[in-house]
């Protein structure tokens, strides 16, 4: 057995030469025969295009008539537009339609030309009229023949020319030069005195300062009391009760009260009848109620004023004999009135005076020392209540201020 397995397996790895030689031999003589031929092909042919026949010429038109000959021709009639009938929409083709972007086709407008004068209406104007942009047209060639003006050396065409708008110069009004303040308070007098007034002027000072009103640590107030007062009577009223409203009334105050009078102030509808408001400090909260008729005008009571104070007598005698509270408004300008314009000069001059050194305790601290008045007090200008304001120069004030401080100390 064991020889058996060995002769197969020599078998196959040696194979036969004469089975080789077999399928060469059969190769040999299939390629040695007839080789396969192509299908036959057959040629196709069409019938020829018959050929249009060409129309048959239409005989020429004969010429034109000329319009005389015309008659009345009738308009041709039209043709009969053929409609299409309704199409049934298939579900199919409702579905491409819906997806189908929108075609926007161009539209086209006919050209507008002006008709001829042969194809305008006759009904618009009569026949020989003349046209009215034709006589427009006409009148301004008129116009403009009669406007040239002929010279030696040509016909020179003066053109239409247009009027520029005018300018207005801004007159500006010379500046004032500062003067004395003893010159000032002459030339006042002097204008008063020309023009007579149904009443007595006071004499008014108006001082730009140097500060910014808006910063807290700028603020520019104060009070003082005028050596010769104010030339005017002064109402004062008092809020107190009790001994100090006695010791009010005993002063000369023209109105004491206490929560009857807040009442009728706020009910009052801002009618007042006083000039200034002096108020024991158990007052002020209560005053809380008519702070907004009060403080418009001023007349707020003040412990930095000396308004608020329990010695109502010494405070009464003080706004009697001519005590002026004095305050920078927004523009950085102190308003004050000073007396009347009957006053002496000297009077005057003192008033002044006494306003300057109060102006310059009151200060702010902020401010640069190296001297009272540059850097504060810019401007200084004296007036009436309705005349010309005089600059006054600060040397004559600075004079005034120390003159004061003597007759103080003295």
């Amino acid at each position: 057995m064991a020889h058996l397995r060995l002769l197969l397996s020599h078998s196959r790895r040696h194979p036969q030469p004469h089975r080789l030689l077999s399928l060469l031999h059969f190769s040999s003589d299939a390629s040695s025969g007839s080789a396969p031929r192509p299908p036959p092909i057959k040629p196709v042919s069409y019938a020829p295009k018959p050929q249009q026949e060409a129309p048959p010429e239409e005989p020429a038109a004969p010429p034109p008539a000329p319009e005389a000959d015309r008659g009345p021709q009738s308009p041709l009639p039209r043709r009969p537009q053929q409609q299409m009938p309704p199409r049934e929409w298939t579900r199919q083709d409702m579905r491409f339609v819906k997806d189908a972007a929108p075609v926007i086709s161009p539209v086209s407008y006919p050209s507008k030309v002006a008709p001829l004068p042969e194809d305008r209406p006759a009904g618009g104007q009569a026949d020989g009229a003349p046209d009215e942009g034709l006589r427009g047209e006409g009148e301004r060639i008129q116009m403009d023949a009669a406007r040239a003006t002929r010279s030696i050396f040509g016909v020179q065409v003066e053109e239409e020319q247009v009027p520029y708008p005018t300018i207005i110069p801004v007159v500006k009004r010379p500046q004032k030069v500062a003067i004395d303040l003893v010159d000032a308070i002459r030339q006042l007098k002097a204008s008063t005195n020309e023009k007579k007034r149904n009443f007595v002027e006071t004499v008014e000072a108006h001082v730009t300062l140097g500060v910014d009103p808006r910063r807290g640590d700028q603020m520019v107030r104060g009070a003082l009391t005028l050596p010769h007062g104010t030339g005017k009577t002064v109402r004062v009223a008092v809020f107190a009760e009790g001994p100090a409203a006695e010791e009010a009334r005993a002063a000369g105050a023209d109105v004491v009260g206490g929560d009857e009078l807040i009442e009728e102030i706020r009910k009052g509808g801002g009618k007042l009848s006083f000039d200034k408001c002096i108020a024991t400090p158990m007052f002020m909260p209560r005053l809380s109620k008519v702070a907004r008729i009060l403080g418009p005008r001023g007349l707020m009571p003040n412990p930095k004023l000396g308004s608020v104070t329990n010695d109502v007598s010494g405070a009464v005698k003080a706004a009697k004999s001519g005590r002026v509270d004095f305050k920078i408004d927004k523009t950085a300008i102190v308003h004050v009135g000073l007396g009347k314009v009957n006053f002496s000069e000297e009077s005057l001059r003192e008033n002044i005076g006494a306003f300057v050194h109060a102006l310059l305790l009151a200060k702010p601290v902020g401010l640069k020392k190296t001297s009272k008045y540059v850097g504060y007090v810019k401007k200084f200008t004296l007036s009436s209540t309705m005349g010309p304001g005089f600059p006054i120069t600060i040397p004559s004030l600075s004079v005034a201020a120390d003159h004061y401080n003597k007759v103080q100390v003295s």
